[in-house]
C-alpha cells in the first residue's frame, strides 16, 4: 500500500520512503483528485444542457467595487489567519507533520504573529482588487450556470465533508462519546452516504438562492458523482485505509483475474493497523494477520461501470427530467446494497434481516431511483 506519496513514487520512479512527500497523504491526494474529474464532468455536461436550452442564464448588474464584500474580507481575513497561524507551525515541526498532519492542522497549536500578517496581507489584496473596480461604470451581464462550478464544487465538498462526518458519528455513537473533541477533529471516519447526503442539500440551496433549474442539474451531475466516487475508492485501495472487506475464502480455481484483487492482507496500510511486517524499518511497517477482500477495487470498477452506463444514456434520455439521476439512484443502491455484505461494518436488526447502516441507506436510494423514474416518466405527456 501507498500511505503517501513518498511510497507511491518510490513504487514509479524508485524516490526514498518517509521523505519530504510523506505530508501528502495518498487518500486526500486522490479525494482532491475525485473534486477535480467531479467538477470537469459536471462543467461539460452542463454545458450541453445549456446549448439544448435545458440551462438558461440570469442576470446579475455588477457594480464596480461592489464585487468585493465584507464577507470576502471577512471569509478571507480569517483564512488568511488559519494558514498564516498553522503552516510556519507545521514547517517547524515537519516530523510530526509527516507523520500525521491532522495532529498537527486540527490542533489548536500555531504562531499567532504569522497569522495577523498573513491575514492582513489577504485583507490588503481585495482591498486593492476593490479600489481598482471604482473606475469602472455598472453593467448588466448573464451568468450561466457552468460558470458557477467553483462555488457549486465547493459547497458540495463542505457539504459532503460536514455530511460524511455527521452519518460516521450516528453510525459508532458510543466512540463519539467516549471521545467527542478527538472524533470530531479526526480525519478518518467519513461515511459516504452522509457525503452524498450532505453534498445534495448544500448545493440544493445554492441552486434556489440563484434561480437554477434543480432537475438538469441533478442529471448533469450523476456521471460526475459516480466516476468520482470510483476515483475516491482508488485511494481508499492504494492508501489502505481501512475501508476493505472481510477475511476472504480461500481463492477459487475459476479465478483468473490477478491474486491480488481476490485478497490482500494491506501491507503498509495508512492505519498501522494488524501485525509488524518482518524487517521493516519505515514508517508504515503492519499488514493485516489475514487476508481480506479488497472491496475498494471491486467498488472503483463498479463506479466506472455505472458512469460509463450514465454517460451513455445521457444524451438519449435529456428529454426525461431527473431520469438520469433516478438511473443513478438505483445502480448506487444497488451496488453498495451488495458489496456491504462482504464489508466490515456494524448490523442492524431491521426486520429480522441484518444490515449495515450503508445498507439501509442503500435500499432508501433504490427506492428513490424508483419513484423519481416513475416521476420523470409522467412529466412526458403521453403520444
Amino acid at each position: 500500500m501507498y500511505p503517501d506519496l513518498s511510497y507511491l513514487l518510490h513504487e514509479l520512479i524508485g524516490t526514498e520512503q518517509d521523505n519530504w512527500l510523506s505530508i501528502f497523504k495518498t487518500f486526500g491526494f486522490f479525494l482532491l483528485l475525485a473534486f477535480i474529474v467531479a467538477a470537469r464532468l459536471l462543467k461539460s455536461e452542463m454545458k450541453r444542457r445549456e446549448s439544448i436550452g435545458q440551462l438558461t442564464p440570469t442576470k446579475t448588474t455588477v457594480v464596480p467595487g461592489d464585487t468585493v464584500t465584507w464577507q470576502d474580507y471577512l471569509f478571507n481575513g480569517i483564512f488568511g489567519f488559519i494558514v498564516g497561524y498553522k503552516l510556519p507551525y507545521g514547517l517547524a515541526n515537519f516530523s510530526v507533520w509527516k507523520e500525521s498532519p491532522a495532529s498537527v492542522f486540527l490542533s489548536t497549536e500555531g504562531w499567532w504573529w504569522s497569522g495577523i500578517l498573513v491575514a492582513a496581507a489577504f485583507v490588503a489584496y481585495y482591498y486593492r482588487i476593490g479600489q481598482r473596480q471604482q473606475t469602472a461604470e455598472p453593467k448588466e451581464v448573464e451568468v450561466y450556470p457552468s460558470e458557477r462550478i467553483g462555488p457549486i464544487t465547493m459547497r458540495a465538498a463542505i457539504g459532503g465533508i460536514l455530511g460524511a462526518k455527521f452519518f460516521a458519528i450516528l453510525e459508532y455513537l458510543p466512540r463519539f462519546f467516549e471521545d467527542p473533541l478527538g472524533v470530531l477533529l479526526s480525519g478518518d471516519g467519513l461515511a459516504i452516504y452522509g457525503g452524498l447526503i450532505g453534498g445534495a442539500l448544500a448545493v440544493g440551496l445554492y441552486l434556489r438562492k440563484h434561480k437554477i433549474a434543480i432537475m438538469p442539474v441533478v442529471d448533469a451531475v450523476a456521471p460526475a458523482l459516480i466516476v468520482a466516487y470510483g476515483v475516491g475508492r482508488m485511494g481508499c485501495q492504494l492508501s489502505g485505509d481501512g475501508d476493505w472487506g472481510i477475511v476472504a475464502k480461500p481463492q477459487p480455481d475459476w479465478w483468473f483475474l490477478p491474486d491480488w484483487m481476490w485478497s490482500s492482507t494491506f501491507p503498509h496500510n495508512v492505519l498501522q493497523r494488524g501485525v509488524p511486517i518482518p524487517d521493516c524499518e519505515l514508517e508504515y511497517c503492519t499488514q493485516l494477520a489475514e487476508a481480506v477482500y479488497p472491496t475498494s477495487i471491486y467498488e472503483t470498477l463498479m463506479a466506472f461501470t455505472i458512469g460509463a452506463i450514465l454517460w451513455g444514456l445521457r444524451k438519449r434520455i435529456t428529454h426525461l427530467p431527473g431520469m438520469l439521476f433516478a438511473v443513478y439512484l438505483f445502480l448506487n443502491g444497488v451496488e453498495r446494497f451488495f458489496i456491504e455484505f462482504i464489508r466490515v461494518n456494524d448490523r442492524y436488526n431491521i426486520l429480522g434481516a441484518e444490515l449495515s447502516q450503508a445498507q439501509i441507506i442503500a435500499v432508501g436510494f433504490m427506492l428513490g431511483g424508483i419513484a423519481l423514474g416513475w416521476w420523470s416518466r409522467r412529466q412526458v405527456p403521453a403520444t
